[in-house]
């Protein structure tokens, strides 16, 4: 009985310690949602794999930039790069509320970044943990 006491103990001082404020309010991964104006037919590709036409929802680690392909038949492809962007909010609460350790586990998850869409119009925070990608894919005229 000691021995499931002392685990319970051991296993919820570790979630509460080793925890940080951009663990907590934003995890290590979005939601995004890629959607390819008057486009449903465009193929979408994120990191060379497909995932989808028209419109994709997926769950994307937050510490890489996130690299779109866009194809469509009789059309040239279009490669775009959305870069992350620093959480600096998000670093200031975790110095002050978890010190170093809350440093360290936000940088090590990646959950000290997000989507740049301060900086890029084409992308929309929903809150926290979803993003809107709005793709223009102009170049492609309709037939």
């Amino acid at each position: 009985m000691k021995k499931r006491i002392l685990g319970a103990v051991i296993s919820l001082s570790m979630l509460i310690l080793l925890n940080s404020c951009g663990v907590m309010f934003g995890g290590s991964r979005y939601e995004g949602t890629i959607t390819v104006k008057d486009h449903p037919k465009t193929q979408i590709y994120v990191d060379g794999q497909k995932m989808g036409d028209g419109q994709v929802t997926a769950s994307f680690p937050r510490n890489k930039s996130l690299n779109i392909e866009l194809k469509e038949e009789g059309c040239d492809s279009k490669k775009l790069i959305f870069n992350n962007a620093f959480r600096t909010g998000n670093f200031i609460l975790s110095a002050f509320s978890f010190g170093l350790l809350g440093i360290l586990v936000d940088s090590g998850t990646g959950a000290s970044y997000k989507p740049d869409h301060k900086n890029n119009p084409a992308i929309q925070k929903v809150s926290d943990k979803k993003y809107n990608f709005n793709v223009d894919y102009t170049e492609c005229k309709k037939q």
